[in-house]
């Protein structure tokens, strides 16, 4: 599962969310898109990693968190509303988030929830732009579905770890998070 989730972290690919991943009018263009950037992978197994070294209720209130306001937020870009600063916060919800993993920050579920609705606000702003002139519902039915499975390999990398007694790798992996969102924002990655 961590070969599964580095692998997904460290492929080369396009790293902002604005438009130009192509196709946002198909179910299928929805569920690869959040596969063809670094910042997409990144934040969403982030949220799995968060998710599950909270565990109890995280572990299911902070993916779908994501999930539910990131659907708002891809409403809100579809109806063309404008949000300030959308591509340097999503590159903020990158490092932010790798960095709760990284030192392992014990919040408060509802705390981690709002922090990761911001983050996911953000995120589904910008695809919901994308698919704004194209009728774009089952993009993003299939981007929540792809998004929800890579929850799951952040969660699932914790879940492994834990039973490997590698617990400590998961916060390299959120040191990682962070350090590609830092390498994106300044075009180094």
């Amino acid at each position: 599962m961590l070969r599964l989730a580095l692998a997904l972290i460290l492929l080369p690919t396009a790293a902002f969310a604005h438009p130009g991943h192509g196709e946002t009018s198909s179910f299928f263009a929805g569920l690869q898109h959040p596969l063809s950037g670094l910042d997409h992978m990144t934040v969403m197994i982030a949220v799995g990693l968060m998710a599950a070294l909270k565990g109890g209720r995280a572990l299911w209130i902070w993916p779908l968190s994501f999930i539910g306001v990131m659907l708002v937020g891809g409403a809100l870009g579809m109806a063309q509303v404008q949000l300030p600063l959308v591509e340097p916060a999503i590159l903020a919800s990158v490092v932010v988030l790798g960095l709760l993993v990284a030192f392992a920050i014990d919040l408060p579920v509802a705390l981690g929830a709002a922090i990761i609705g911001v983050a996911a606000l953000f995120h589904g702003h910008a695809h919901g732009m994308e698919a704004a002139n194209h009728g774009g519902l089952e993009y993003m039915a299939g981007f929540a579905l792809s998004t929800a499975a890579l929850h799951l390999v952040g969660i699932g990398a914790v879940l492994g770890l834990r039973s490997a007694h590698l617990q400590p790798m998961v916060r390299v992996a959120g040191a990682a998070c962070a350090l590609i969102g830092v390498g994106l924002a300044f075009g180094a990655v």
